[in-house]
């Protein structure tokens, strides 16, 4: 619990001093890049501070040009791991209520994070055109296929929103895999252990090579590429190695 009041405490300190000038800075000279930065290496000082490590690891698998990168979701303390983990700015498709806390929400907003309602169909499809057209203009996108976190650790099934976005805009899919995050915080719990997080980029899967009504096969893939390379205790039970 100190170490999420540490967090909680100084990282909001962090966010109100650098916060408002930094965005100001971003809107006025319409270069996002500012904030991105200071907010992801602020986020990740406070990680580290805690006792949190990140090892990251296949990195030389990311293709060059726009991906768009999908990552299993324990815990609120992969976030920072997994975007922390990708060596180039990226958007993210966030659940809408992120967007209206104070400076936070504003910083969202000028880095092109994409806000998704997921128990709006029309509004979470709208979403999901938004970030594809993003991605068509040279923008590398973050989603988390499972659409939300997972209870126990272990991979759940796919929404399809992430391989309709990548076959729309025909870019590659880099699977990515976190291990370790729902140790370090579990769901729904304030309490922060120590210890490490492990961060895996898997080989790319070319979307383009996939129709619209391919959609099924493609998603199953992904998600089947990832089941296979998280450790027994975060594998799908019944997927084969799982225990």
């Amino acid at each position: 619990m100190l170490r999420m009041l540490f967090i909680a405490v100084f990282l909001s300190l962090y966010i109100l001093i650098l916060g408002p000038p930094v965005i100001l800075y971003s809107l006025l000279t319409k270069n996002p890049n500012p904030v991105y930065w200071a907010g992801l290496k602020g986020v990740l000082f406070f990680v580290r501070a805690v006792g949190v490590r990140v090892r990251v690891k296949g990195a030389e698998r990311i293709p060059k040009g726009v991906c768009l990168f999908a990552a299993n979701h324990t815990s609120a303390a992969d976030a920072p791991a997994v975007i922390g983990a990708i060596p180039r700015r990226i958007a993210v498709l966030l659940k809408e209520s992120l967007f209206q806390w104070p400076i936070v929400g504003q910083a969202f907003r000028s880095v092109n994070f994409v806000p998704v309602n997921r128990s709006h169909r029309e509004s979470a499809i709208a979403s999901v055109e938004k970030a594809s057209e993003a991605m068509k203009r040279g923008q590398s996108f973050l989603i988390y296929p499972e659409g939300t976190r997972s209870p126990d650790g272990r991979l759940q099934e796919f929404k399809k929103g992430a391989v309709v976005m990548a076959i729309k805009a025909g870019v590659p899919i880099v699977p990515m895999v976190c291990s370790g995050a729902h140790h370090i915080m579990e769901k729904r719990s304030l309490v922060i252990h120590p210890g490490e997080i492990v961060v895996e980029f898997l080989e790319p899967i070319d979307a383009s090579q996939y129709s619209f009504e391919e959609r099924d096969v493609l998603n199953q893939k992904v998600h089947d590429a990832m089941a296979a390379a998280l450790p027994p205790d975060q594998k799908p039970l019944g997927f084969p190695g799982a225990s």
